[in-house]
């Protein structure tokens, strides 16, 4: 077939058709190029934002067969866009060598997975592995590697032998001493057996 031999009425269609052809074409072309990052955004910002409400949630940090820590909240929150987790009536254990160094329990806590820190909040109770006992408003767990800091309301107690209250507690890494900050005092009793 060619082209000088077919009328002229029939070329103005197929000129016609194939520019309404080629308009559609690019029309369908440019929307999806202008519309493919939109989508894209929006199904991201629907998975970033997502929040979850649980109850009886678990948290733990494991590393090379080695625990540092595990925490139990009776309920929770966890927003993954902020990579936070809001715990409440909680309770755990930090671990040295595999083994319970110091137990915990609280009202509330939080554990930013960003940054890898633990924060227990409104009447924390911690128990050390010797033995010494102490109540604080606040505990700030940053790392294994960095000391534990407790502030507000420091209440520390071994057995009989010691009360101390203080402004705030810094706790090596290894669990093995203290140091005490602020406004201290201390009354250190004689075991009379």
């Amino acid at each position: 077939m060619n082209w000088k031999n077919i009328q002229k009425k029939k070329r103005v269609y197929i000129a016609l058709i194939l520019v309404l052809v080629g308009i559609l074409a690019w029309a369908f072309i440019t929307a999806g190029v202008i519309t493919h990052d939109f989508n894209r955004k929006q199904v991201q910002a629907q998975g970033d934002e997502q929040e979850a409400v649980v109850q009886g949630i678990i948290l733990t940090e494991t590393k090379e067969e080695q625990k540092y820590w595990e925490i139990y909240g009776d309920t929770g929150k966890w927003d993954s866009s902020n990579g936070i987790a809001q715990l409440n009536k909680v309770i755990g254990n930090f671990y040295k060598d595999n083994e319970v160094s110091m137990s915990f329990e609280s009202s509330k806590g939080t554990y930013n997975s960003k940054e890898g820190d633990i924060i227990l909040y409104a009447d924390t109770f911690i128990a050390l592995k010797d033995g010494i006992t102490l109540k604080a408003d606040k505990l700030h767990w940053f790392n294994s590697h960095s000391p534990i800091i407790a502030e507000g309301h420091i209440r520390i107690q071994k057995g009989k032998e010691l009360l101390s209250t203080a402004d705030k507690i810094i706790i090596n890494p290894d669990y093995s001493s203290f140091k005490i900050v602020g406004h201290t005092v201390s009354k250190v009793y004689e075991d009379k057996k």
